[in-house]
């Protein structure tokens, strides 16, 4: 073919040549497939949702934006980020009303959610600044770069302005494009998820968090004021976090009924149930189109969902085995650990970790000396509630496997370890989440460890909320004679009677070794460790003589059942040391009981926990039977190691020092004694309260020893 063309084309018509015969059929169908790309309506109103009624706090950083926009102000970019719900679009809409309303700036508003929407956005910002037709067509055909075009018109307004890019989550559209600048004539405020500085330089960043009690409160009272009072309106916003959003939906929630009105004791009430991210989002505007932003159960979905599209789905898969724990800090130690592995690879967690860092999803938090994780209650409550069934078991198994790694294998007596306490909201909330009887019994006997630990190292009143709320919770599944349920129900009523609450501990601990007696026999281990409780309770109330009695029983089958090496039968062998009278204790097991503290040392080492406690009771055996000199010896490298090893405000080291203050009294030092009992009264009182019988009990023999004197 060596001709030229013969015809040629209009519109969107083409031309085809060739040499032989074609038969072509072409339809050309117009106005069938949309409209072309355009802008937004306005970019002078916001396009926000609901508006806040008024705006709750945030006065500091509305200070500081209303002075950025004060006459000759410009060339400033401020970035509000946040999570999603926590009040952004709301401070940077007040803003902008503020500005179109009293300022000599003209505000603009452009959703930088996605590219066509930033695009369309800042292209209709070059209109409203005086762009030709002619300019915006090439710009939205790629004839000319488009971000220059919409810069230079901002560059050359004759008017300063405010420009709002709202949900900039993807900041990486903004990097691209070169849409994010800046200009003398005016100034930028992104509203974004992104917290990483890295995004915004020469940025200046401003977390938006969630709104202090006070203040959420009123937020409630602003949407609903007859639905209850502010005291119930804050009872409801630290349930809902303090979450804007989610104090915005349940408000409209409230305010919106009109044949039942709930008051806002009854919507508290309802949130306790199984459908409480469902029942927030009943707040939307029923005849609106729903936007995932304005809602609690989806706003988070988007970000998941960018995760998933861009090959990181192990961030989604951490968020929601953050999920299963509670809205508290985590402990970072407990997420780097192997047993993460079934849930997302454990060499991508610190990838994944970050990702949720990025996106405000979580945040970390320092507590205690200790660096830790933690997600806001209502996104870990819509995860949870988004995830696929067939994944808890998964998550479920693997939070009991971390949780459990967190924990002492074998609690020891030892210092206060606020660690410890970190951990006791998430075994519970694991409590809380889990579905089947297995999971619940795994996730049970780490909560009841966690308790014993807590026992152990002096911190009774969380070692009883921890037992009795796990063992509460357990019930529902596994029933109230589950030996495990038992077990955590025991360790409750031994907590109760170090906490001086004896009433209460004695009814419960023998109810649980009752049962246990009637399901498992009186020499199982677990009904022989109520008994142990269960008679320390009974000495404390005076009944003395049934106190030894069952002591001695539990001597005797802990013997049998554990074998007369095992440390908790030398426990209980080591407190007939202190119950029997002193006739008594030289002729038990034929004089051996004696040589207890040398049969502990070489069975179990001089330094651990039951040889201490051995030569504790030991000497207070030496000071009944009048031995005051090697009773006193004893005592005071007991009471030296104890303090060694525990610390002096630890409850055995005052028990010991009591204990030494009777025997520098019986030798005739008694202004040392009451020195010693001095300190270790007020150490009580501080650390047990003044009303406690130990506090009491020790104050008594301080009277006693300065009316001696």
């Amino acid at each position: 073919m060596t001709g030229g063309m013969d015809g040629h084309a209009e519109d969107r018509g083409r031309v085809f040549q060739t040499s032989g015969d074609q038969h072509i059929n072409e339809h050309h169908h117009y106005g069938g497939d949309g409209p072309e790309p355009s802008g937004p309506d306005s970019v002078r109103r916001p396009a926000v949702g609901r508006p806040p009624v008024v705006l709750r706090d945030r006065s500091e950083v509305m200070e500081r934006l209303r002075v950025s926009v004060e006459a000759g102000r410009g060339g400033e970019v401020y970035v509000l980020y946040g999570m999603g719900g926590s009040g952004k679009t709301a401070v940077a809409c007040t803003l902008f009303q503020e500005v179109a309303r009293e300022q000599g700036r003209v505000a603009l508003w452009v959703n930088g959610a996605d590219r066509a929407s930033l695009r369309g956005g800042m292209l209709a910002v070059a209109a409203d600044r005086g762009a030709g037709d002619g300019e915006l067509l090439a710009a939205r055909n790629g004839l000319r770069p488009a971000a220059d075009l919409v810069w230079r018109y901002l560059d050359r307004s004759a008017e300063p302005w405010l420009l709002v890019l709202d949900n900039a989550d993807e900041p990486e559209i903004l990097r691209d494009g070169s849409w994010l600048r800046t200009s003398p004539r005016g100034i930028v405020v992104v509203t974004t998820r992104r917290a990483a500085a890295r995004w915004w330089p020469g940025a200046e960043l401003q977390h938006i968090g969630v709104l202090p009690r006070e203040d959420a409160a009123l937020v409630l009272r602003d949407l609903a004021p007859h639905s209850g009072t502010t005291e119930q309106a804050a009872r409801i916003a630290d349930r809902l976090g303090r979450l804007p959003l989610a104090l915005t939906l349940a408000g409209g929630f409230l305010s919106h009924q009109v044949l039942d009105p709930w008051t806002m004791d009854a919507y508290g009430h309802h949130l306790d149930g199984d459908q409480r991210v469902q029942l927030i989002d009943r707040g939307a505007d029923a005849l609106s189109e729903a936007d995932p932003r304005h809602l609690v159960g989806l706003t988070w979905q988007l970000t998941l969902d960018t995760f998933e599209a861009r090959g990181l789905p192990e961030a989604p898969a951490l968020l929601r085995l953050l999920a299963r724990f509670a809205a508290e800090p985590l402990p970072l130690a407990l997420l780097n650990h192997e047993d993460i592995d079934s849930v997302l690879p454990r060499a991508r967690t610190e990838t994944a970790l970050r990702a949720l860092l990025d996106q405000s999803l979580s945040e970390l938090v320092d507590v205690v000396g200790m660096r830790c994780v933690q997600s806001h209650g209502v996104l870990l409550d819509s995860v949870s509630a988004a995830t696929p069934a067939e994944l808890i078991p998964t998550l479920d198994a693997a939070a009991v496997r971390l949780l459990d790694a967190a924990v002492p294998g074998v609690p020891d007596a030892g210092p206060h370890e606020p660690r410890l306490r970190l951990l006791v909201p998430h075994a519970l909330a694991l409590l809380r989440r889990v579905g089947e009887p297995s999971a619940a019994a795994d996730a049970l006997d780490v909560a009841t460890r966690l308790s014993v630990a807590l026992h152990r190292t002096g911190d009774y009143l969380s070692a009883w909320e921890t037992s009795r709320t796990a063992a509460d919770l357990a019930q529902r599944l596994l029933g109230a004679d589950d030996r495990k349920v038992l077990a955590a129900r025991s360790r409750a009523g031994r907590a109760l009677f170090r906490l001086g609450r004896f009433a209460e501990a004695e009814p419960l601990l023998r109810g649980v070794r009752t049962t246990q007696e009637g399901l498992f026999g009186a020499g199982d281990p677990d009904t022989l460790d109520t008994s142990y409780g269960l008679q320390l309770v009974l000495a404390n109330l005076g009944r003395r003589e049934e106190s030894v009695a069952l002591l001695s029983a539990t001597v005797a089958g802990r013997r049998s059942a554990l074998g007369p090496a095992h440390p908790l039968t030398l426990r209980a062998r080591a407190s007939l040391l202190e119950m029997l009278p002193a006739a008594e204790v030289v002729t038990e097991e034929d004089g051996a009981l004696l040589s207890l503290p040398s049969e502990c040392d070489r069975l179990l080492g001089s330094e651990h926990t039951v040889t201490l406690g051995a030569g504790h009771n030991h000497a207070w055996a030496l000071y009944l039977l009048g031995r005051f000199d090697e009773a006193d010896s004893e005592i005071r490298l007991v009471t030296e190691t104890y303090v060694r090893r525990f610390g002096p405000e630890y409850p055995i080291v005052l028990a010991a020092r009591q204990l030494f203050s009777r025997t520098r009294a019986a030798l005739g030092h008694v202004d040392e004694a009451i020195e010693v009992m001095t300190d270790v009264v007020a150490r009580r009182e501080r650390g047990l309260g003044p009303e406690h019988p130990f506090t009491a009990a020790g104050r008594r023999l301080l009277d006693t020893y300065r009316s001696g004197r």
